[in-house]
């Protein structure tokens, strides 16, 4: 795999780029929607809703943690996980100002 050069490109463009690569698998997308609907979740509750296995589960909450869309709190042998508000709002507000950003043209 090639060098992605990410030091040539400013914060915003890099924490854009770690956001999609966060959201790029479906797994991860059916895990925050999970997240979202129920408010709240334990770890072991995402097993009975998705058709994943816990170990699997756990490897895709690590990599939303690690981006920080995702927090999660321990609770005795468990860790509950929620939606980062905080992180997940300036997310949105990346991802609106560059979606947002594009004109329709006479392009094509």
């Amino acid at each position: 795999m090639g060098i992605t050069k990410s030091e040539v490109f400013n914060a915003q463009q890099n924490q854009i780029a770690e956001y999609a690569k966060a959201l790029a698998h479906p797994a991860r997308v059916a895990i925050l929607q999970e997240l979202i609907r129920q408010k709240t979740c334990i770890c072991g509750d995402l097993v009975d809703v998705l058709p994943l296995s816990q170990s699997t589960i756990s490897q895709h909450l690590k990599e939303l943690k690690r981006i920080g869309l995702i927090k999660g709190e321990v609770e005795g042998p468990k860790i509950c996980y929620c939606i980062h508000e905080e992180n997940w709002s300036a997310a949105q507000a990346m991802l609106n100002q560059l979606f947002g950003s594009f004109a329709t043209t006479t392009c094509c």
